[in-house]
């Protein structure tokens, strides 16, 4: 595969509000010294001719432009000049409706390119700005760009609809706040679409909130190429553009119809139990567990781990257990794979009824000439649920059949949905769980990437109690996976043979400090979690996972291209 390199720069910058032409005049010399740096394409923060905390449309309506206008105007000159393309975010007014958004405009040296409007809004826009309506990608000399504003990010879907169109690069202008940056959303939107992005994000104070800074380069396979903590300053990388994106090829868009669907307009609790039918399990605190070893070639020794690690569990009062990926017939291929009624399996299912405790174990499965890579849910009650790996990794497709079957189960901790390992890396799997109203996501594991980053600390002075320190696992799959979906993940990964561990309970809601969560540090060990899924009495969900704030802020009438199967890039 060939790849293109392209110099590009982020642009990190306070504004003032309501001093736009100050604004401007400071962004104009950042982005003329990115320019004469080398950049050809350079990425300024949203809202940043303006500043962003309006209280009405009112009171924003003298700052609005059209596009063209003279803002644009000022940018294309200097983009002239240079031979760049520059992405500038701010208000700007429909000549057609008089209606107001939130724009980022991609600027050549020829003019306007394109424009996105934010389309997914925070809690600030509605109250002066209108959603956008699409996700477009632009041609342009220098690679197919895409663009998002700030809360678009959050959604699985949006960076996911930018890599169907094609997109190379995607630049995200962002006012971020409340917690550190580089932030793992922006990092894992690249990793997963295989995409490099371009983030620029303001710094400061505006009527009482602090921004986090964090300007950075995400390579296309998540490699931070550099950032910048706090103050106004330019970030410069190298990116590369590949051809062929690389992520698309293991989505199954057949089976994701689900992502168009808005289930949660309406209170969880009426849609999930209307007619009667699969009402959501009572909310309640539970105990889950995770245990994490690493599996070996000999079922009895395997088997000897899960007992043990189930007697741990069900002595810390654990409801749920969840062993890694191939936890019981180790890591071989079709030579250790057995059947579903092999006595292995019956083994298990003793050890569950031993424990009293439910148990999520993943198998090699052999069903006639095909193999699966399978996870059973099984426990007093008997066997549960089976499912077979959905997306299968690059090196296993020439002998792995892939399942075709989302498979959940109520418990008395929760609805439970089963992923396996490479699962979790396609964004679109969690997502469908999560709108059949899962609770807990159960996930064996043997995940040697995308391993978890660190963060050396910050400079930005958050507020208590947003952390600000060192974190060895600031970037973390799971952890990413739970709090987009609003729902717990157990997460139990392998330890050895080039996983990276991490096993864990990894919390709802990807903002809330102290983080709800637990994880294994050491090789071996269960580690266990008090989840809550909320009072049941109350007429409306009062937790997080039922509610699922995130989820319902979705645009899915957006989503089409989701699941249509034949995509230019496959």
């Amino acid at each position: 595969m060939t790849a293109q390199k392209l110099p590009v720069a982020a642009v990190q910058f306070e504004p003032t509000l309501a001093k736009k032409s100050e604004n401007i005049e400071t962004l104009l010399a950042l982005t003329e010294q990115a320019a004469r740096e080398g950049a050809r394409l350079i990425v300024l923060p949203e809202m940043a001719t303006t500043g962003y905390c309006w209280y009405h449309r009112e009171e924003v309506a003298p700052y609005v432009e059209t596009v063209p206008g003279p803002t644009t105007e000022a940018f294309t000159a200097l983009a002239a000049r240079h031979d760049c393309y520059i992405v500038v975010g701010m208000p700007e007014r429909d000549p057609a409706t008089d209606l107001y958004y939130n724009s980022a405009v991609l600027l050549g040296p020829q003019g306007v390119v394109g424009v996105h409007r934010k389309t997914h809004p925070y809690i600030a826009e509605p109250k002066w700005a209108a959603n956008g309506d699409r996700h477009a990608v632009f041609d342009t000399p220098i690679g197919r760009i895409g663009l998002l504003v700030c809360m678009d990010i959050h959604f699985v879907e949006t960076a996911r609809l930018m890599a169907l169109n094609g997109a190379q690069v995607i630049c995200h202008l962002s006012n971020w706040l409340d917690e550190r940056t580089p932030a793992p959303y922006w990092l894992t939107r690249a990793w997963e679409n295989d995409c490099a992005l371009i983030e620029g994000n303001r710094w400061g104070w505006e009527r009482g909130v602090k921004f986090s800074g964090g300007s950075c380069v995400v390579g296309a396979d998540g490699t931070l190429l550099g950032y910048r903590d706090d103050g106004d300053g330019v970030v410069h990388a190298d990116i590369e553009l590949p051809e062929r994106n690389r992520s698309l090829a293991k989505r199954r868009p057949e089976l994701y119809h689900r992502l168009l669907t808005n289930t949660f307009s309406w209170n969880p609790k009426d849609f999930f139990g209307l007619y009667g039918f699969r009402p959501l399990p009572p909310g309640k605190r539970s105990v889950v567990a995770a245990g994490q070893f690493t599996p070996g070639a000999s079922l009895n020794g395997n088997l000897e781990a899960l007992r043990d690690m189930a007697l741990r569990a069900r002595d810390g009062g654990a409801e749920l257990l969840v062993f890694p990926e191939r936890a019981l017939t180790g890591p071989g291929g079709r030579e250790t794979a057995i059947e579903a009624g092999d006595e292995a399996l019956k083994e298990v299912l003793d050890i569950a009824m031993e424990a009293n405790l439910n148990l999520v174990v993943g198998w090699l499965e052999r069903d006639g000439e095909r193999y699966y890579n399978s996870a059973r849910l099984l426990g007093p009650a008997g066997v549960l649920a089976d499912y077979r790996q959905i997306h299968i990794a690059e090196p296993d497709r020439h002998w792995l059949s892939a399942g075709d079957r989302w498979v959940c189960h109520d418990l008395p901790c929760g609805r439970v949905g089963l992923l396996l390992g490479e699962d979790l890396t396609v964004p679109e799997a969690g997502r469908v769980l999560s709108l059949e109203g899962c609770d807990i996501i159960a996930a064996p594991a043997s995940l040697h990437g995308p391993v978890p980053m660190a963060h050396g600390g910050s400079r930005i002075a958050q507020n208590y109690p947003i952390p600000t320190g060192e974190d060895p696992h600031h970037w973390l799959l799971p952890r990413v996976r739970a709090g987009e979906n609003n729902l717990w993940v157990v997460f139990a990964n392998n330890a050895g043979d080039g996983a990276f561990g991490l096993s864990g309970v990894y919390g709802p809601d990807t903002f809330a400090f102290p983080r709800s969560e637990v994880k294994q540090v050491r090789a071996r060990g269960v580690v266990m979690m008090t989840i809550d899924t909320g009072d049941d009495q109350a007429p409306y969900p009062t937790h997080v996972v039922r509610r699922k704030d995130l989820v319902l802020m979705r645009q899915p009438h957006h989503y089409q291209p989701l699941v249509e199967r034949d995509t230019p890039q496959e």
